[in-house]
């Protein structure tokens, strides 16, 4: 069981199949690639990660948070954790900067999928888009999100350069 699918493991969908990007990232292409890479999975992750976090998802019910009293503390570090209220408002600036990233024009169809759980068919059917045309949309607002966070693969000479702190006739010395 990892750490994800365990119990009270945080933010995450109960069930598997609950999430859409699992199901995309299960299913194969023509080639044989999965549909979503590694670097789309987990950015469309964390963007809902902090949406939850964020207490972003509409309340159907009386919402009791503020009657705890007290600056409550999560964890058990010594000053070092953040309050939850301050775990919240970092949350929803993180939320707000990708989706500002990511501009109006997909950020829609990321909080649809990744925020909200909605299917790529009933994203079709609510925004009346042709058949099959969400998966595209989302495939590349997930791209765009994943180049956000700085996830996927290194690129160009911050690869191949060797960087160091020390002048250039500096050694070390034992």
């Amino acid at each position: 069981m990892s750490r994800r699918d365990a119990p009270g493991a945080g933010a995450g969908p109960a069930d598997r199949d609950e999430s859409p990007l699992d199901w995309l990232r299960r299913r194969r292409d023509k080639a044989g690639e999965p549909l979503l890479d590694d670097a789309a999975f987990e950015a469309g992750e964390r963007l809902r990660r902090d949406f939850t976090i964020a207490g972003l998802m509409p309340r159907t019910t009386m919402n009791w948070d503020g009657l705890a009293g007290g600056a409550e503390r999560r964890g058990g570090g010594a000053g070092a954790a953040l309050t939850i209220g301050e775990a919240a408002l970092a949350a929803r600036g993180r939320f707000e900067a990708a989706i500002a990233a990511v501009g109006p024009e997909l950020s829609g169809i990321l909080i649809d999928v990744c925020c909200f759980l909605k299917g790529l068919s009933e994203v079709e059917r609510e925004r009346q888009w042709p058949a099959r045309s969400a998966k595209l949309m989302l495939l590349t607002a997930l791209h765009v999100l994943a180049r956000h966070y700085g996830l996927g693969p290194a690129t160009g000479p911050a690869t191949t350069r060797l960087r160091h702190w020390g002048s250039d006739g500096y050694r070390p010395t034992a």
